[in-house]
């Protein structure tokens, strides 16, 4: 299975999502920026309310894409295992969490503004990212919403890993993965178009004005 975009693949996750479709207590939250777009089609078609949820993965020093674990809103830390042939010191740890830390703070200024984040206290919260991968970045994501008592957490993506997929359903009340292919090697394989979603683009869809 390919998606043609994000736009593509968030409509074919709705479809598996139907039965959250026009319940009062259920919350969209992307993970931006990729997550945004599948997201808003999701939330369209279940006519519920989308907002984000800032998380921001932790990647090896020159090696930014492998993931050694990532951060949340709140304090929450999520760190996976290192690999040996990746040693990192604890002082570089540091440093990029202070990193990413900063770019979390900059992102949710930027997305939201002045607007309050969605309240979550006893709501079901449906948590939309454009793939999986190691799933550090959603375990963090649904710890982040954990603690903000949602009452409960489903993490909803296209596509993901089957790793991925069994560690959050150790975390999450239901994982949600329209595809999970074997072999997977990346989210990004999986699209036809996988451009970069755009600050811009993130910025239009959580104000409603579309695709």
């Amino acid at each position: 299975m390919e998606f043609k975009d994000r736009y593509e693949a968030g409509r074919m996750l709705a479809s598996a999502l139907e039965a959250y479709r026009g319940q009062s207590d259920v919350v969209v939250l992307a993970l931006p920026r990729g997550g945004v777009p599948v997201a808003w089609e999701v939330a369209r078609a279940l006519q519920a309310s989308l907002d984000v949820l800032v998380v921001r993965k932790l990647g090896f020093p020159g090696q930014e894409e492998l993931a050694m674990g990532a951060i949340g809103p709140g304090g929450v830390r999520v760190m996976s295992d290192v690999p040996p042939m990746w040693p990192v010191s604890e002082a570089e740890v540091q440093q990029v969490i202070e990193r990413e830390q900063a770019e979390l703070a900059r992102r949710e200024r930027l997305y939201r503004g002045e607007r309050p984040p969605l309240a979550l206290t006893g709501r079901v919260v449906l948590l939309v990212d454009d793939g999986l991968a190691t799933g550090a970045t959603m375990h963090a994501a649904v710890l982040a919403v954990r603690a903000m008592q949602a009452q409960r957490i489903v993490v909803a993506v296209p596509v993901g890993s089957r790793e991925a997929v069994q560690l959050l359903n150790t975390v999450a009340d239901e994982v949600v993965c329209a595809h999970v292919p074997e072999p997977f090697r990346a989210v990004g394989i999986w699209y036809e178009d996988f451009g970069q979603t755009s600050d811009e683009e993130v910025r239009r869809l959580l104000q409603g004005d579309g695709a």
